[in-house]
């Protein structure tokens, strides 16, 4: 068949390729690590880690920070142990479902009473199936919201942990969807900023 007939393939294509002169380094690493690296690659500057990922350290190890395994008294004082026993991942430690477990800012004061506080930072995991009695992220008619789960004899309703504010009771043409069941609040001692 002549040449004239092929359709044209292969040569440079605009926009396609890495930019010229910009240098590449080979790496091995586990397979596990593949997706999560081909999904940082995909982030633009300014984007922050995508859903799931954790901050590295310079080794490219989930960052661990270091553990004194002595326990510390809220009562009497005891003499000080100086030494470090390890170095403690916390999401090795409180994640179970690393895929399904974001982190999410609370906001308002409508759970005080268990502990959840304006500008903490929860720890979700969508893994968990939501069962009464337990606190959840939830979204009512698109509005999202954390508070108690309650089972009553008309339904499920969302309790709030503050006497201040009313339950929400569903109606019957409200919309709930539950987005995962809070594991544990990070709440900072001082003020942020």
């Amino acid at each position: 068949m002549p040449s004239d007939h092929l359709p044209a393939r292969g040569g440079r294509r605009p926009g396609a390729g890495r930019p010229a002169k910009e240098p590449t380094r080979v790496i091995r690493l586990p397979e596990r690590l593949l997706p999560l690296v081909t999904q940082l690659a995909a982030i633009g500057p300014g984007q922050g880690l995508p859903p799931g990922a954790w901050a590295l350290d310079n080794h490219g190890q989930p960052l661990a920070l270091p553990f004194f395994a002595t326990p510390v008294r809220a009562g009497f004082p005891s003499p000080a142990d100086d030494h470090q026993e390890d170095r403690l991942d916390l999401n090795h430690h409180l994640v179970r479902h690393p895929e399904a477990t974001y982190y999410l800012r609370a906001k308002g004061d409508s759970m005080t009473g268990a502990g959840i506080h304006d500008g903490d930072l929860l720890m979700v995991d969508r893994a968990i199936e939501a069962a009464p009695g337990m606190i959840v992220v939830a979204a009512v008619d698109n509005e999202f919201t954390v508070k108690l789960l309650e089972s009553t004899p008309n339904g499920l309703c969302l309790a709030p942990a503050n006497p201040d504010y009313p339950k929400i009771v569903l109606k019957d043409a409200q919309e709930l969807t539950l987005w995962g069941v809070v594991i544990n609040v990070i709440h900072p001692v001082f003020p942020r900023g």
